[in-house]
Order: C-alpha cells, then sequence, then structure tokens
C-alpha cells in the first residue's frame, strides 16, 4: 500500500528517536486531509497520540513545544522531503515525484484490492461473519423500510468480504404467525389454483382484495387494501377462522403446509426479483418457521437452567434484573406454552454458531428492535453461551418524506420506479447527457446510487427528511455527482486510449490539483479502516465525494487533449487511478458504477 510504505519509512526514523515500537507509530502516523490552502504536509504524527507511552513529565508539558522539538530532532531523507510542526503535530510532505510514482503503482498493481492490502488490517484476524438483513415480513407489504436494512446490511456484508472475511448473507424472514391464518382464510374462500399457477401474485392480490386482507402488491391500490386488513382482523368471525387456519399450520396440517409453502415461495421469487434491482443477494434465506420445533428445545433448555420463570397470566418470562427482583424481563412464551419472535431468535443464533462456528454475528434492523435485541444477548448469555458477546446490532433511524408523486404511501419498488423515471427524465433533458446503450438500465443505477448516498451520508442511527430534489442532483454531494464523475472519467480514457503506467514521466504531475488528487488516494486505506471499525458508511461516502470534487477541478486545470504526449499519459494514469478507487468506493457501498449518463 503506497501510505503503508511512506507510514513505515516515517514510523522507522520515529522509532530510533523517540525509542518507542515502529509497529505502534504506525498507527499514530495518519494522512493529512486535502485543504483548500493547497499547502499541506502529506502525513502527520499526534503528540497526544504518543504520550501515554514516554515518560510522566511530559504530560506537563506543551504539546506544541514537544511537537517543535521532536520536528527539530528528525532529518529528510530520500522518503521525506520536508518536516514541520504544527499544533501538537509533527508534519511530514512525501517527495513529490516518490510520491506520485508510488501512489499511481500501487493502484495500478493492487486494483479492486487498493486500500484493503495496508498494514493497518495487519493485525486484524481474518473471520467469519453472518450478516442478518433485509429480513421483510412475508404476508405483508414490502415497504421502503426495508430499503435501509437491505442497502446497510449489502454494505457490511461487501465491507467484511472486501477485507478478507469470510461473510454469510442471512435473510431472515417473518414467514411465520397469525397474519398466515388470515391469508389462508382468504385462499380458501377465494383461491383458484390454476389463476395462481399462473399469474401467481396477480391472483394473490385479487384474494387479499376479496378478504380485505394484505400479502405483498407493488401497486398504489394496495394502500386501500392496508387500511382493510385491521378492520378485517377485528372481525370476531375472522379472528376466529385465521385461528384455526393457524393451528392447523403449528400441527403440520398436510393441506394448510402446502398452501403456506406456495404463498412463502411466491413471496421469496418476488422478493429475488427486487433485490437483483438492487443488487443485492443472499447465501441463505432463513426464517421464523425454521424455529418452530427448535424453539421449545430453547424453553425446555430455560427450564432445565432455573431461568424460566411462570406469571400469574401463565406466561414464561426470563428475569434480566440485576437484583434478581423481576424488575426488568423478557417474555419468551405464551400463555399456552407456544413461543414468541424471541424465543425463535435465540434457537436461531444457537443454530447458526452451530451450524457456520462463526466469529461475529450482525443484525441489521432499525433503533426500535434495541431492546429487544439487549434481551436477545443476555438471554444468550445467561445460558451460558460466551459468545454472545460476539454479538451485534447495527440499527438505524427511519426516513421520512420519501412519497412518491402520487404522495401516496411508499412500497420499495414504487421509490425504485419512482427514482428510475425521474433519473430517466433528468438524463433526457440534460444536454450533456450522452446517448446510453441502455437508458434505462443506466437510470436504474444512477437512481439508486442518489438513494444510497442520500441514506450512507450520516450517521445510520440518525433520522433523515429524505428529499427527492436534493438526491437526484447532477452537482453537489450527490449520488447522481458521484455516477457522473465515474462516467466522464471512463470516457477520457476511452477518448484518449488507456492509460500506461510503464513510461509515465512523474515530473508532468506538480501541479497543485496533481498533488490534491494524490494526497487524497492515499488516505483512501485510513478511510476503509475508520469504517471497518464501526460499521458506518459515512466515511467512505464522504471520502468518494470529495475525491469526485477533486477530480473534477483537475479535470478542468490538467488537459489531456492538447497536451505534449508525456503530459497526456501521466495526466490520463492520474484520472486512471482517481477512477478505480472511486469505482472500488462504489460497489462497496453497493453502487455498481455507469460507464456512460
Amino acid at each position: 500500500m503506497a501510505a503503508g510504505s511512506f507510514r513505515r519509512s516515517i514510523a522507522s526514523q520515529l522509532s530510533k528517536v523517540l525509542d518507542l515500537p515502529a509497529e505502534y507509530l504506525i498507527k499514530s502516523i495518519s494522512a493529512v486531509p486535502v485543504s483548500k490552502k493547497r499547502h499541506v504536509a502529506d502525513f502527520q504524527l499526534s503528540i497526544a497520540s504518543i504520550i501515554e507511552n514516554s515518560s510522566g513529565d511530559c504530560l506537563a508539558q506543551d504539546l506544541h513545544l514537544q511537537a517543535q522539538q521532536l520536528a527539530e530532532r528528525l532529518q529528510c531523507d530520500s522518503v521525506v522531503s520536508a518536516i514541520s510542526a504544527g499544533p501538537g503535530t509533527v508534519n511530514f510532505t512525501i517527495n513529490r515525484e516518490l510520491l506520485a510514482k508510488t501512489v499511481l503503482q500501487q493502484v495500478w498493481r493492487d486494483g479492486s484490492k487498493y486500500g484493503v492490502k495496508s498494514e493497518l488490517f495487519s493485525t486484524v484476524p481474518r473471520q467469519k461473519a453472518v450478516v442478518e438483513f433485509s429480513s421483510p415480513n412475508i404476508a405483508k407489504k414490502f415497504h421502503i423500510g426495508h430499503l435501509r436494512s437491505t442497502i446497510v446490511g449489502n454494505f457490511i456484508a461487501n465491507l467484511k468480504a472486501a477485507l478478507g472475511h469470510e461473510v454469510v448473507r442471512i435473510n431472515y424472514l417473518g414467514d411465520w404467525g397469525m397474519q398466515f391464518g388470515l391469508l389462508g382464510v382468504g385462499f380458501q374462500s377465494f383461491g383458484n389454483k390454476e389463476k395462481l399457477k399462473s399469474s401467481p401474485l396477480q391472483h394473490l392480490f385479487e384474494i387479499v382484495s376479496m378478504a380485505g386482507l394484505l400479502l405483498l402488491s407493488l401497486t398504489a391500490s394496495v394502500t386501500q387494501v392496508y387500511v382493510q386488513i385491521n378492520k378485517a382482523a377485528e372481525d370476531e368471525n375472522t379472528k376466529k377462522l385465521a385461528k384455526d387456519f393457524f393451528r392447523k399450520l403449528e400441527e403440520h396440517d398436510e393441506q394448510a403446509l402446502s398452501i403456506w409453502q406456495q404463498f412463502r415461495d411466491l413471496s421469496i421469487e418476488e422478493y429475488v426479483r427486487i433485490y437483483k434491482r438492487l443488487g443485492v443477494h443472499f447465501d441463505e434465506y432463513s426464517g421464523e418457521s425454521f424455529y418452530q420445533e427448535k424453539a421449545q428445545e430453547v424453553l425446555k433448555m430455560l427450564e432445565d437452567k432455573g431461568l424460566l420463570q411462570k406469571t400469574i397470566k401463565g406466561t414464561g418470562v426470563v428475569d434480566l434484573s440485576e437484583k434478581k427482583d423481576l424488575s426488568t424481563v423478557s417474555t419468551v412464551m405464551r400463555s399456552d406454552g407456544t413461543s414468541l419472535y424471541i424465543t425463535r431468535d435465540l434457537a436461531a443464533a444457537i443454530d447458526r454458531m452451530n451450524k457456520h462456528s462463526w466469529d461475529t454475528m450482525i443484525y441489521v434492523t432499525d433503533k426500535s428492535q434495541s431492546n429487544h435485541f439487549q434481551h436477545l444477548f443476555q438471554i444468550l448469555k445467561l445460558m451460558g453461551y460466551d459468545w454472545a458477546e460476539r454479538c451485534q446490532h447495527v440499527s438505524f433511524g427511519l426516513v421520512q418524506g420519501m412519497k412518491t408523486r402520487r404522495g401516496e404511501v411508499v412500497f420499495l419498488e414504487d421509490v425504485l420506479n419512482e427514482v428510475r423515471s425521474r433519473m430517466l427524465q433528468n438524463m433526457t433533458s440534460t444536454k450533456t447527457t450522452k446517448e446510453t446503450q441502455d437508458p434505462v438500465e443506466t437510470a436504474e443505477k444512477v437512481g439508486l446510487a442518489a438513494l444510497i448516498i442520500q441514506d450512507f451520508r450520516g450517521l445510520l442511527s440518525s433520522d433523515y427528511q429524505f428529499s427527492w430534489e436534493r438526491a437526484l442532483q447532477s452537482r453537489g454531494d450527490t449520488g447522481v455527482f458521484l455516477q457522473y464523475t465515474h462516467a466522464r472519467l471512463h470516457s477520457l480514457e476511452q477518448m484518449h486510449g488507456n492509460a500506461e503506467l510503464t513510461d509515465v514521466n512523474v515530473s508532468c504531475l506538480q501541479e497543485p490539483d496533481a498533488i490534491s488528487v494524490l494526497q487524497h488516494l492515499l488516505r483512501y486505506d485510513e478511510v476503509l479502516y475508520r469504517s471497518s471499525q464501526d460499521l458506518q458508511p459515512k466515511h467512505i461516502v464522504s471520502y468518494l465525494l470529495t475525491l469526485s470534487h477533486l477530480a473534477a477541478v483537475a479535470h478542468k486545470t490538467l488537459p489531456v487533449k492538447g497536451s505534449a504526449p508525456a503530459v497526456a499519459q501521466a495526466r490520463l494514469c492520474l484520472f486512471h487511478a482517481a477512477r478505480s478507487v472511486l469505482a472500488n468506493g462504489m460497489k462497496l457501498l453497493g453502487i455498481t458504477p455507469v460507464n456512460q449518463m
């Protein structure tokens, strides 16, 4: 890694002066963010980060004075051309030609692996990670709320895989419960096997419309049906029929199970189609239904361990209070002895450990489920499963204001269609738009980038107000701008021929705008490392937006066309490196870069 060789060289000299291990110092040396002031160093050492390993009386000294004293003890060499002291930092400027040569060679050589081969990850053990995400409820609408879980989980899985971890992507479906009783009653009353076979989803929609229930529909009129389900569910006769049907399911009635299986299979079929549009895949489709019997085994285990307590109402609870006074409990069993959602989650966690022997398991859901997962992990610990410490809940906030032009309650595919339509319209009306082979597919990819970048710009746990206008701007900090930049750089390469690194004269890349791009490319491994630590995509988003802005400026001030051959070739290599890293980062976020738009 380019930054790695420079850090090692700086750390080696610091190690001799400070009498500290170079390995320790490497992580205290960071690339300096590009500044509009232009004249910034490439790396800096924070004095505060190493002070704890220095002698005690150093703590009383002024950090800036210490930085000055340390800078005076260091010498420039073939790698470092300038050393200066800042407010509590020692700053290092790399030899400019060496900077250009090393960065370009590294990007070229590592390709899609650029950044992930950094020594920053050398002490991070390769692990097996299970990531559970998306997890829609079958027999209910696939609504926009699932977009966040789907794209966040996909990002985490992509990042883990890129860093060399083995990843198992699980979609844990809500495929069990009373809603199947309601749906079963509707099918028995209005179902037609021939129609189900020839046009399954359309017929299921007809059934739920007739019964006043909701399974899944991606049409606007489903909003009215959604209102009806609550009314139907309150009807005593419907309730009784639904309860009877669900009881048959739990008793493994052949006919009821056959109907349920059809509904489940058809729903997954529809989900797979939508996931394909999102560029998302799963290794395993699991669900609550898989853990009905195992959940009973969990209840037996809880009872055997003395953890299951009965309430006056006959429900089963686990005491999670510190003083064991039942001030905090988690209900794990209904009064009739059947399991609840958390019981099935306990069974699923245990089963996954037995099946996958994972090192870490990550659940991606909205923050309203934080208490649920806190209880889940606590119960697993009480049961004696130490690996519960390695379970993690990545939570996210709510998206507000996401409506279509019709202003109706939004389903996921409505939003995908809407963003594609708006993007296609924008592309058609923009004079700079190039003629593309498949404008609809391009609009889909650019539109999805717009959704992902607006979603990922802030902390995942924060709620945010969605804005179509802001998301689809072609300038500014948007996914559209990222796509436009990538397409523009790709077009540049196509127009002037692919860059060749063999005979690049790096002395032709000494302009401030070229140096800014090179400096920014240096920081990529640090950004990846930070995101790998807190699983927040915003670090990568911010980095890619800055890279795009820097590349846009360089594209204007460093023309390839009309320049001397050596200059043109060097600049072409610079733009190739920027496009390569931009594409790598976009793919991690779940965005497919476009080459034309």
